[in-house]
């Protein structure tokens, strides 16, 4: 068995790389990746330690893929610019040669030398104008998606497959939807085996975080090393929520997906974890101080950029039936996770997200 995964260097490539490892151990796996995240290098010791072949390669070159010997049983496509603010004070370059281009050469190379691919897309897709209509109550630690609704694919669960695409979403997520459209295109007229997971906030040890990507994993890093944060947007109150995926879930996932290839025609869902496993940053705020006996300042600013939204939950129902698949991993055990990890390798860590 053959395994090709780009962003292979990054949080999310890196951590499927090892679970493929520890369940095939026989399989050749190769992680390709630019090494443009900071922090990303750390996991070429892994790989070492794991037998993963590292190529340093970028899919906006399509030469890097087709350099690649050999043909793949499995294609994750993990790569990407994954900020929503990527574009918005600067070039969109490299956002849509990576998540627009460089999915136009991962087609092109599963096309003729991968079996099937796994897109991993972004529940950034939903357009930004209905997300900020949903109505919802104020709870005393976090918003709750009130009852009384009128737009498509959204209920108390979260939103589903329908909800709306139509409209701006961001420069990130705009890239994600064309791509996903060229997926199905390539599904139809080659007969790609291509299926598309449209994930929320993926969240655990191995992830550098930052403000625009990765904010848990950064909140649990300010609080390990007593820096101070702020809950920005929606009245500073920090009660935005977000549903949170761990590795281990998804990977359960790709395993299920993987073995049924009537679903590898551009089939959309969306996975992550839904109403049960999500938190809002006040809440999160409480699970730091427990896990690492930090309490920090937190500031608030009132102020809300076009790219917010008050909560976003995954109606993960269809892959619920269609795999009988669903995420157990609590963001109680993300947080504890997380703080281990950086209290184990604090030396290494510390200049990466000081």
């Amino acid at each position: 068995m053959r395994i090709l995964i780009s962003g292979g260097a990054g949080f999310v490539g890196s951590s499927l790389a090892k679970l493929y490892r520890a369940d095939f151990p026989e399989a050749e796996i190769v992680a390709l990746d630019n090494l443009k995240r900071r922090g990303s290098e750390i996991n070429l010791e892994l790989f070492k330690k794991l037998n993963v072949s590292f190529v340093h390669g970028d899919i906006r070159v399509a030469a890097d893929l087709n350099d690649l010997p050999g043909n793949f049983d499995l294609f994750v496509e993990a790569s990407a610019e994954p900020s929503v603010m990527a574009g918005l004070s600067s070039s969109p370059s490299y956002v849509l040669q990576t998540n627009l281009v460089g999915t136009l050469n991962c087609l092109e190379f599963t096309r003729s030398r991968a079996d099937k691919m796994i897109f991993l897309s972004t529940s950034r897709v939903y357009s930004m104008e209905p997300l900020k209509k949903i109505k919802f109550n104020e709870a005393p630690t976090r918003f709750e998606i009130a009852d009384d609704q009128s737009i498509p694919g959204l209920s108390r669960r979260g939103i589903s497959e329908d909800f709306p695409t139509n409209s701006a979403r961001s420069l990130y997520g705009a890239t994600k939807l064309a791509s996903e459209l060229i997926i199905q295109e390539y599904a139809e007229l080659y007969q790609t085996k291509v299926l598309i997971n449209r994930c929320g906030v993926i969240c655990g040890l191995g992830q550098f975080g930052k403000v625009d990507q990765g904010v848990f994993t950064l909140w649990v890093a300010q609080h390990y090393f007593n820096r101070p944060l702020k809950y920005t947007g929606f009245g500073g109150s920090g009660k935005q929520v977000r549903d949170l995926l761990h590795p281990l879930d998804l990977y359960a996932l790709l395993k299920k997906q993987t073995e049924k290839s009537e679903h590898f025609n551009g089939e959309i869902f969306n996975v992550g974890g839904g109403r049960e496993i999500s938190v809002s940053m006040k809440e999160m705020t409480v699970l730091c101080q427990e896990a690492t006996g930090q309490k920090v300042e937190v500031v608030e600013d009132k102020s809300t950029t076009k790219v917010d939204v008050p909560l976003y939950l995954s109606d993960f129902a269809k892959a619920e039936k269609t795999f009988f698949w669903k995420p157990t991993r609590t963001p109680q055990f993300m947080v504890k996770e997380i703080a281990e990890w950086i209290k184990a390798n604090e030396a290494k860590l510390r200049p990466i997200f000081l």
